[in-house]
């Protein structure tokens, strides 16, 4: 059987959902530092903002002297943590997340890239022939933080789908950041500390091999490769993701999951200082480092780093001649358009070329209309972007005009973005409670009963621990045997996580047994032992169902099955669908009694028998 085990779903769902409140509040802190920063220099006496963050630091041990200001120790210090957080949510993603099914992630990697390459080119279009041509980096990249934070001021109905569209283009645009500050915005290279820094990164790789003691390792070779980095020319804040890219990450492993859980229970027989160790050591161990240091140090890094480092970036004395200045300055219009226009452009234009081409589809309730929405809202490029703007930018005066304009660009895009999805929703409104089905009936893809071309359809959305889905398995078969060909019968999952602590791991093993034909046999084992739906009673049901076990191991824990299942997750979230059995019929959603006789006279949408729907 497979060594490990796919986080249940519900837990990824809960975590996305904690990760986008502390955004909410990150984006809410990093705008009263903007605020703060924007009084200090305007209201405080002259220049006073500056020469704060210009103070020197010194350290010095014998010989060893290591000087720098306020200013880069936040800039090139602290916000290496938050390349280094970045560094950790791509590997994840890239291995366990949203881009682990690439022709699910085609279209948001395909407009996260045009996100990047348009508002370039329109920075080179404006500003190409200014000294500060090669600031285009300024405009590339999204901030995250502050894009989910709009997205929840603005609030839309069913946000599900365009909130996990943004994340998936988020990851690919951190990428590309990171690329273009690697590659175009570091100092010329100094070959031996570059070669430090190489066999370092090497040490980092072979930590993974300790027994005990990574994260110490871990933490201590990093910082020297910060200083190796540094002084090799590279921009220092990239040591942070090359260390998160080599640190592992793994699903909890099912040995040692099970290994806690009897160590757990020696622990409650016998309590001793030794088995607490054991207990508390086999609980880190269940756990990839990558997920352990992501959950520890993203509240510093998001409550923190980035409030503190609006606070020393955004400090710009604003006077008529500022703004004049601004007005009058390519440079800023270059920027502004960048990013307002250029995120919207991009990835709004490739969005709807892959959709229309038939390159990729959008997920069930996403509209074009939506996707405008989001990509406006790209255009809040406030972090990453202004870090860039002292790299890119040497005159202080331009880094002020610099400054103001991506300010000014967060802004607009924030309010365009409203206005766009506000306007998008009231011409397209999104579904009305689901009285529609939101994703017609698929042959290759639902688990059906009954021909392509069958005259009726039933959908029902189920668990398999609810008793009323149990009891409605023989109302679905008596229609069935009514209808014959005539009709064909899809099931949907809905896992109730709440009341039914086991039906998503028993929608993960009837999804792994499909993968072998035998959808049919587990579906009908499952709602005939739902006393049995624990991990170890689920695997006898398919060990006696004769099914190979490793392969059914290695399916029920892969992310093709979660990303299956939560699928028909966010459907249900999109109509609304809150209990189970929900029935649709003929692609109309069923309300009332699911009896086979209520059923089959709404089937057959009788004269004055018509189905109940919901309007």
């Amino acid at each position: 059987m497979s060594g490990e085990v796919q986080p249940t779903l519900q837990a990824r769902i809960h975590a996305k959902k904690k990760n986008l409140s502390n955004d909410q509040v990150s984006a809410a802190l990093m705008l009263v530092g903007v605020a703060i920063a924007l009084l200090w220099a305007n209201v405080g006496p002259l220049h006073a903002y500056e020469e704060f963050w210009e103070l020197p630091i010194e350290l010095v041990a014998g010989d060893f002297q290591l000087h720098f200001t306020l200013h880069e120790l936040v800039n090139d210090l602290l916000m290496t943590l938050f390349f280094f957080l970045i560094g950790l949510e791509v590997k994840r993603e890239l291995l366990l997340g949203e881009l682990t099914d690439r022709s699910r992630a085609i279209v948001p990697i395909a407009a996260a890239v045009a996100g990047l390459v348009v508002p370039a080119l329109l920075f080179v279009l404006i500003a190409g022939r200014t000294d500060e041509a090669d600031a285009w980096g300024i405009v590339i990249s999204t901030d995250t933080a502050f894009l989910l934070g709009a997205l929840a001021i603005i609030s839309p109905r069913f946000p599900a789908r365009l909130r996990v569209f943004l994340l998936t283009l988020a990851v690919i645009d951190d990428v590309g950041a990171l690329l273009v500050i690697g590659v175009f915005y570091s100092s010329g290279l100094a070959v031996w500390p570059l070669v430090v820094a190489v066999l370092l990164m090497a040490a980092l790789v072979a930590v993974r091999y300790l027994p005990a003691g990574q994260g110490a390792a871990y933490l201590v070779i990093g910082v020297a490769l910060w200083a190796a980095v540094d002084m090799s020319g590279i921009h220092a804040t990239l040591a942070g993701v090359a260390v998160a890219l080599i640190i592992p990450v793994f699903a909890p492993r099912r040995a040692q999951v099970e290994r806690t859980a009897d160590l757990t229970r020696a622990f409650r027989e016998s309590p001793s200082p030794g088995y607490a160790r054991a207990v508390t050591r086999s609980l880190r161990q269940s756990l990839s480092l990558n997920e352990r240091i992501d959950e520890s140090w993203r509240p510093y890094v998001s409550f923190l780093v980035l409030p503190l480092f609006a606070l020393a970036n955004a400090g710009v004395r604003i006077t008529g001649d500022t703004l004049a200045a601004a007005v009058a300055s390519p440079l800023a219009w270059a920027i502004i358009v960048g990013l307002v226009l250029g995120k919207f452009i991009g990835i709004t234009g490739v969005t709807a070329a892959m959709v229309a081409l038939r390159k990729g589809t959008l997920a069930p309730g996403l509209g074009l209309n939506r996707v405008a929405g989001g990509a406006a809202l790209s255009g809040i490029g406030f972090t990453i972007s202004l870090f860039i703007v002292p790299i890119a930018i040497e005159d202080h005066d331009t880094q002020d005009i610099a400054r103001i304009a991506v300010l000014a660009a967060s802004v607009i895009a924030f309010v365009l973005g409203w206005v766009v999805i506000t306007i998008g929703d009231r011409i397209r409104p999104p579904r009305p409670v689901g009285a529609v089905l939101a994703r017609p009936i698929d042959m290759e893809r639902d688990h059906v009963r009954g021909p392509a071309d069958a005259k009726y359809s039933l959908v029902e959305y189920g668990d398999f621990e609810c008793p009323f889905c149990s009891r409605a398995t023989g109302s679905v078969d008596a229609v069935f045997a009514h209808f014959g060909d005539d009709i064909r019968i899809a099931w949907r999952h809905l896992p109730l996580d709440g009341p039914h602590p086991h039906a998503q791991q028993a929608a993960q093993a009837v999804e792994a047994a499909a993968r072998q034909g035998r959808f049919p046999e587990m579906y009908t084992c499952l709602f005939n032992n739902q006393d049995r739906l624990g991990r170890e009673d689920l695997f006898d049901h398919a060990s006696h169902l004769g099914l190979d076990m490793d392969r059914f191991a290695e399916d029920f824990d892969s992310p093709e099955v979660a990303h299956r299942i939560e699928d028909d997750r966010l459907d249900a979230e999109i109509m609304d669908i809150s209990g189970t059995p929900t029935f649709f019929v003929n692609g109309k959603r069923h309300k009332g009694p699911f009896d086979s006789d209520t059923l089959i006279r709404a089937i057959e949408g009788r004269p004055g028998e018509r189905p109940s729907l919901l309007g």
